[in-house]
């Protein structure tokens, strides 16, 4: 009875012992917590999708805390959790306006040419590799394999016709499907967005409708349509600036080939 009487005191001794270094160590090694980091991860969404620049949202909310990234830098979150951000670190929101991707590319299977019959693996960058740059004989266009679609954390984005279309009202403007296109094809733009030109092609007018339709043939007549200076013509192919851009239509309106959507 003796031997564990002895045997508990010395085994609740050590564990005292113990939990006393721990309290001691805790203490010494703490390191301390930002609050404002901490309210403004609260607020992110969390989807860690990358959209911001940083590796998620935990490096996100400790950039914006050390005032190296903006209360608005979250594409996902737009302009609510902005605002949000900037009350907490007494900012001011900067006014972020929501944006979404846009495929610059009209080339459905019905309005582009074939060069052959594609059986290999359904993935654009995998396809970008092989001759040709895809089945498509436009080198420039979507090749619609989805890659973009697979990137896509929101299911945003699906092929439809043989071309890449984005969901405006599911879009959060993360990123992803920039990065992965191998031909560029993706950009952000504003949400509320009127008119852009769904073509890359950089080939010359006529090497471009001997392969898709519905191609931008570079003739610059919504360069002379826009008052605003907000279309310009470079490589052949037409690009709306908008934040220039007034929403007048008069370039879509007067487009031969019908490519400014």
């Amino acid at each position: 009875m003796q031997i564990v009487i002895i045997s508990t005191l010395v085994i609740g001794l050590i564990g005292l012992l113990i939990g006393v270094g721990l309290g001691i160590a805790g203490k010494k090694f703490e390191v301390p917590v930002d609050e404002k980091e901490v309210a403004v991860r609260a607020l992110l969404p969390g989807n860690n999708c990358g959209g911001c620049g940083y590796a998620g949202c935990d490096a996100l909310a400790k950039a914006i805390a050390l005032g190296e990234a903006p209360a608005g830098g979250c594409p996902v979150g737009g302009e609510n959790v902005a605002k949000a951000i900037a009350e907490v670190m007494g900012v001011d929101g900067g006014g972020t306006a929501r944006q979404v991707a846009f495929v610059k590319c009209s080339g459905t299977c019905d309005k582009t040419e074939l060069q052959y019959h594609y059986y290999g693996i359904h993935d654009c960058t995998k396809l970008a590799m092989v001759p040709g740059r895809g089945d498509k004989k436009c080198a420039y266009g979507c090749m619609g394999y989805g890659s973009c679609v697979k990137a896509c954390p929101f299911d945003a984005i699906h092929i439809i016709g043989g071309v890449a279309k984005v969901d405006r009202e599911k879009c959060k403007a993360c990123g992803k499907c920039i990065a992965i296109c191998p031909n560029h094809l993706i950009e952000l733009v504003p949400y509320d967005a009127e008119h852009m030109v769904a073509c890359s092609s950089k080939d010359k007018g006529k090497d471009t409708r001997q392969v898709c339709s519905t191609g931008c043939i570079g003739c610059g007549i919504c360069v002379k349509q826009c008052e605003a200076g907000a279309v310009t013509v470079e490589n052949n192919v037409a690009h709306i600036d908008q934040e220039k851009c007034t929403h007048c239509g008069k370039c879509a309106e007067k487009c031969p080939s019908k490519i400014i959507l």
